[in-house]
């Protein structure tokens, strides 16, 4: 017994019949954390990131373009605020969308984004335009399809709501 209370920690002795601490339904507070670290939430880091992601695309390509290092750099830094600051508010005012609008407002804010990098990369404005919608039209309806596919209840009611069946004569 000793063997295996060394082998496996003082832990597994403890564990046989008896509640753990740590793990058991008299189990007191959780530790203070010690620093003011906070979770950042998933609807502001998410959009960050992607931002930042589209920030240095644009660094990349319109550098691969011919552009000179500082000038990609501020065009990216300006992609990335303005992508950043149009997901962030989508991202806020999501919830209160109605799932067509929605998607559409996602396939937009994409088809945007992708016609302007497009257009970095040197073709006419029309295929630029072309490209964007395309990719905007794509977006949109892959976005629709996963707000429909998991999506409860909207803001101004049940997406689909089943009419009550009564039994026929009964008024």
């Amino acid at each position: 017994m000793v063997k295996h209370a060394l082998r496996h920690g003082a832990r597994a002795a403890r564990s046989h019949g008896a509640v753990e601490q740590e793990h058991g339904a008299t189990s007191a507070a959780p530790p203070a954390r010690s620093g003011t670290a906070r979770r950042i939430p998933a609807t502001v880091a998410l959009p960050v990131i992607a931002a930042l992601g589209f920030g240095c695309y644009t660094i990349w390509i319109d550098h691969t373009s011919g552009a000179k290092g500082g000038q990609a750099a501020l065009l990216g830094l300006i992609a990335a605020v303005v992508s950043g600051a149009l997901g962030l508010l989508l991202v806020h005012f999501q919830s209160s969308m109605i799932t067509d609008t929605r998607a559409l407002a996602y396939g937009a804010l994409f088809g945007v984004s992708m016609g302007w990098l497009y257009s970095l990369s040197g073709p006419s404005v029309l295929k630029s335009s072309a490209w964007g919608l395309v990719m905007g039209i794509i977006m949109g309806l892959v976005s629709l399809y996963v707000f429909r596919g998991r999506r409860v209840r909207e803001p101004h009611g049940l997406h689909r709501p089943r009419a009550h069946r009564r039994p026929h004569g009964a008024h």
